[in-house]
């Protein structure tokens, strides 16, 4: 068995002090948080690659949902054609309105996914509100076009997991 500070098992924390920028294995650190250990020099606490990677995860899909709902209120406003509806639902506006209404939110998602992404602690709570939004505009939008709004649908329920259970510190620079 070797004794070279590689072949040394270390605890999940490194075995560096806080601020020395050193992990276990000998490997140093860039910058305040030490990417190998999980260790944030700065504040004196674990982070975890899973509550970075949720906020990420978040981020990337607002934008991406975000320029799926803009698409879809672009056709509806050019080409409304393509949605069709039976005479008979509740929820039955206009074609150019469901347009307006899903360019307008398809907007405001992905700027929210933006900040959060750049770490925005509001863009987390309005992220939440607007996929909420999001989900029962997509829910009315059922019959005109069912498939594509299950998918915003689904995709909107893990933004709202991933935004939720994501530490609060997370992806804060």
């Amino acid at each position: 068995m070797s004794t070279s500070p590689e072949a040394t098992p270390t605890s999940s924390t490194g075995s560096g002090t806080p601020g020395s920028g050193t992990t276990g294995g000998g490997t140093t650190g860039a910058g305040p948080t030490d990417t190998t250990s999980g260790y944030d020099n700065a504040t004196g606490t674990e982070t975890s690659p899973w509550k970075t990677g949720l906020l990420v995860f978040a981020g990337t899909i607002m934008i991406v949902g975000g320029i799926f709902q803009f698409l879809a209120g672009l056709v509806a406003l050019f080409r409304n054609e393509v949605y069709v509806v039976g005479l008979n639902y509740v929820y039955s506006f206009d074609v150019t309105t469901w347009g307006w209404i899903h360019l307008i939110i398809g907007i405001i998602v992905a700027l929210a996914g933006a900040a959060v992404l750049t770490g925005q602690i509001w863009g987390r709570v309005v992220g939440v509100g607007l996929a909420v939004i999001s989900m029962l505009t997509n829910f009315m939008f059922i019959p005109y076009y069912p498939l594509w709004s299950l998918l915003i649908i689904a995709l909107d329920v893990f933004v709202i997991w991933a935004l939720c259970s994501a530490d609060r510190k997370a992806l804060a620079i």
